[in-house]
């Protein structure tokens, strides 16, 4: 027989149910998430005043895999082929990428970064890392590899809407 929940059975579960511990993740990634974008949005002016926020994830994603083709780069991030596109068009006129004509087919293009838009970025991402070593300063290394541990199990895990993957060009 199930009865009303008294105020201690509803600070036990949580709320509708759901214990402490996950709202407070909740809670934390909510407010993590919120400084992520903002962050992310700061870098990309900090690239180019007129580099778009999401299409700064596309330079972390070439920095690190290398030159590759537009169909590569939006399956990586879940988007379709005509917002890809739209996002390589703004960063070629910005002179932060080129396409190449790809040896192996040549009706299709190679993306990569230009010497303009690698230096740039690095500048950008060198200054971001400075800012995660003074703001982990006080933390043991144990710590910070055990954060890193559990923000990988957690991005690997997936989600309610399939396989996991990058959550959009702006990531970083």
């Amino acid at each position: 027989m199930q009865g009303s929940r008294t105020g201690n059975d509803a600070a036990a579960g949580g709320e509708h149910g759901v214990d402490h511990e996950i709202l407070a993740l909740e809670r934390e990634l909510a407010v993590f998430l919120r400084r992520a974008r903002a962050s992310s949005g700061e870098m990309a002016r900090e690239v180019h005043p007129e580099l778009e926020p999401a299409a700064y994830g596309l330079l972390v994603r070439l920095e690190e895999a290398g030159t590759q083709r537009a169909t590569a780069l939006a399956a990586y991030f879940g988007v379709g082929k005509a917002t890809m596109s739209r996002q390589l068009r703004a960063l070629e006129d910005l002179g932060l990428v080129a396409r190449d004509p790809d040896p192996a087919d040549g009706r299709a293009s190679l993306v990569r970064l230009t010497d303009e838009g690698r230096g740039r970025f690095r500048r950008v991402r060198d200054a971001r890392r400075a800012r995660y070593v003074r703001k982990l300063a006080g933390w043991d290394r144990a710590e910070i590899a055990e954060l890193a541990r559990l923000l990988h199990q957690l991005n690997a895990g997936g989600d309610d809407r399939g396989p996991a993957r990058a959550p959009g060009p702006d990531p970083r």
